[in-house]
């Protein structure tokens, strides 16, 4: 079904640009998200004396080197892949954490360290008793990435390029997903983004439109970022205006599993039942890893939406945005039928 991907060609199976960030995760009341005057189960962009401020309230907490697009590449290499990132962070502590971290979980992470400029930036994930995460970004570093930062043969070398919607507030970094998908598409590559927020949608709207339609192959978003990207509350409706725009989707609807469609067919995947549902962080993060381990592999689309929801549902099943089972042998017989 999958025409454009030949992983014999690439030397990686997915190249990731996001907001390089350290996850900071703890749980806590709902009564902390209220004091604080935060949208829950939300992503807020705050500066760094608000950072500070959250992290004082914080309990006992999980600190992982982090950010959306950074979870989905270790989880496509967690899965068997060849992953790729590129993200920026400073030549200080929590950067030289960040780049160790990566490395450490097979993914593959040349960028040089910012020798100055704002410190590395961090996500204070609080997640409530109901298994939600209200996050609070200080994007730091990660901000300043450009198009200057952004190499074509990195993006040639890798069957896929996946874009992080959350990096879309800074404009240089508008302009670096459009210099990427360029190259992409110069070297025969699939371009793929995730609309990551709802709020961040809505601040960009025009924007978003214009990349979805002109720039994007491959569309991950989850049913509130649809109606934010095409403002509607029929579900129906909103997919149909987005099959007008991108030659795939998928679409997660939580436990009522996920939406995929490709040029020639569309299908509803169920989600992937848990013992437990624990902590919701990093749920669409790992069900675009799944996705794209299986579309970079030219796996249908059956078996991309399932090896989302596999990977989805192990990361909620415990805190924290990384798998902690062992998902290659589950991933490579499926790739296999």
């Amino acid at each position: 079904m999958n025409t454009k991907i030949d992983p014999a060609k690439a030397e990686f199976d997915v190249v990731g640009i996001g907001n390089a960030l350290v996850d900071v995760l703890s749980h806590e009341p709902d009564e902390l998200i209220e004091s604080l005057g935060i949208p829950k189960a939300a992503m807020t962009l705050i500066d760094e004396p608000r950072s500070e401020e959250i992290y004082r309230l914080m309990g006992p907490a999980v600190e992982i080197s982090g950010g959306s697009a950074a979870n989905t590449i270790v989880g496509v290499a967690a899965l068997g892949g060849r992953s790729e990132y590129l993200g920026k962070v400073k030549d200080d502590q929590l950067g030289h954490v960040f780049l160790h971290d990566i490395r450490a979980t097979g993914v593959c992470y040349e960028v040089p360290l910012a020798p100055e400029g704002p410190s590395t930036g961090c996500c204070l994930i609080l997640v409530t008793p109901d298994a939600h995460r209200t996050m609070n970004t200080y994007l730091g570093a990660s901000v300043h990435l450009g198009p200057e930062d952004v190499d074509p043969n990195r993006i040639a070398r890798a069957s896929v390029l996946y874009l992080e919607g959350y990096l879309f507030d800074p404009p240089e970094a508008q302009e670096a997903f459009r210099v990427a998908a360029r190259y992409a598409h110069e070297a025969g590559r699939v371009v793929s983004m995730t609309l990551s927020d709802s709020f961040c949608v809505e601040r960009h709207h025009e924007a978003f439109l214009d990349f979805v339609e002109n720039h994007v192959d491959l569309l991950f978003a989850n049913e509130t970022e649809i109606h934010a990207l095409y403002p509607s509350t029929d579900f129906e409706g909103a997919v149909a205006k987005l099959r007008e725009n991108v030659e795939y989707a998928a679409v997660t609807r939580s436990e009522k599993g996920s939406f995929v469609f490709g040029p020639d067919d569309a299908l509803n995947v169920a989600a992937h039942e848990v013992d437990e549902l624990i902590d919701t962080t990093g749920a669409g993060d790992l069900y675009a890893a799944g996705f794209l381990h299986g579309f970079s592999h030219g796996a249908d689309l059956g078996v991309c939406g399932h090896l989302g929801s596999l990977a989805a549902a192990e990361v909620i099943s415990h805190i924290g945005a990384r798998p902690e089972a062992d998902l290659v042998d589950l991933a490579t017989s499926l790739l296999a039928k």
